[in-house]
């Protein structure tokens, strides 16, 4: 069983009439009127917003607005842990615990740093053309979340093979220097954090 939809399964059960109204008020810009209508439970309205390609297991943002706009915290946490555990690959296919948390970091830094050049540095990486098209459509206007996306396909596509010195030699290798240099540093700060 997919453990996404398991998970949606459970969110479903716990929502009380007027949390699911809320909801369907909340995504009435994503889906129509009329199919709002016919939505009897959350399970109906994730799978909308699944078919939509809004939320999906590696694509939690909105989901999380979601839960976040109806103050429903329990959820919020079992979403991001959801996140944490890397749900898409096999578990023995994931990175040590360490370079994970490298990771996370080092994602964060370029996130925050890398700006209209950033499929330059997802070519680097090896993501495609058709990846990086499929991203940008599913996130417009939304330039961090497009940077993120690719950056988490980049993940899960190495999966124990992802390596945070990979990403610094990308940097470097598109002229990122300032960028690749903060990744170090915040990589030193966390390595001396956790002596």
């Amino acid at each position: 069983m997919d453990p996404f939809l398991a998970l949606l399964n459970s969110f479903s059960s716990s929502l009380s009439d007027s949390e699911l109204d809320c909801l369907k008020f909340l995504c009435r810009r994503e889906i129509s009127k009329r199919r709002l209508e016919s939505v009897r439970s959350g399970r109906d309205l994730f799978g909308m917003l699944l078919e939509q390609q809004l939320i999906a297991s590696d694509k939690v943002s909105f989901l999380e607005e979601l839960l976040k706009n109806l103050k429903r915290e329990d959820l919020v946490s079992q979403l991001k842990q959801f996140e944490e555990e890397g749900e898409v690959n096999a578990p023995d296919d994931q990175p040590d615990a360490r370079e994970k948390r490298l990771q996370k970091a080092a994602i964060e830094v370029i996130c925050d740093n890398v700006g209209k050049d950033w499929k330059m540095l997802m070519r680097k990486l090896d993501i495609s053309e058709v990846k990086l098209e499929r991203i940008v459509a599913a996130n417009p206007y939304n330039l961090r979340e497009q940077l993120y996306q690719s950056l988490r396909e980049w993940q899960k596509m190495k999966g124990r093979d992802a390596k945070v010195a990979d990403l610094i030699k990308a940097l470097r290798d598109c002229n990122m220097n300032l960028v690749a240099d903060k990744v170090q540093k915040k990589l030193l700060q966390l390595d001396t954090e956790t002596r």
